[in-house]
């Protein structure tokens, strides 16, 4: 299984350098990976970091092969993974983003919100989307999120059924 840990969001300069918006909880989670998977929907292409700097809230990286700036350009907006088994394993109260999709939602009243459909990085905190009836945008962070049981398939949060 991959964990998407980042997406690349531009090209960077003219010799191959891309910019990434890492998903991590620090910014230099991902120079910790000498080889990074690009792609999208389970089409992962395995590829080797040559480089790579924390660039104040994104990264700067080089992919061996990537050489000038066209080539960084044709990988704009790819996700970034690597491997379940590479990654350490999660303390208390932590959740990679992927163990989060498809957990039920509900609220402290116990009514039924719907699914997460996938988390959003917005810089203050991740947002999860709860596909249901209608689409919510709930923050993922205290005190909205009153609990999350992975083992149970369950999430519960504050947040009004009519929000």
């Amino acid at each position: 299984m991959m964990i998407i840990m980042g997406r690349i969001a531009a090209a960077f300069g003219i010799k191959g350098w891309i910019k990434v918006q890492p998903y991590s909880r620090t910014v230099d989670a991902l120079l910790e990976h000498a080889v990074w998977w690009l792609g999208t929907e389970g089409k992962w292409e395995k590829n080797k970091v040559e480089e790579g700097v924390v660039h104040g809230r994104s990264l700067i990286a080089k992919l061996v092969g990537y050489d000038d700036r066209d080539a960084a350009a044709r990988v704009k907006g790819l996700d970034i993974a690597i491997p379940r088994a590479e990654l350490p394993a999660n303390a208390d109260g932590e959740y990679y983003w992927n163990d989060l999709i498809d957990l039920q939602v509900s609220n402290r009243d116990g009514v039924l919100l719907g699914r997460v459909a996938r988390v959003i990085e917005t810089g203050a905190s991740p947002v999860i989307a709860v596909e249901g009836t209608r689409e919510r945008l709930i923050p993922f962070a205290e005190p909205v999120v009153l609990s999350v049981d992975i083992a149970a398939g369950r999430l519960t949060v504050d947040w009004g059924a009519d929000f």
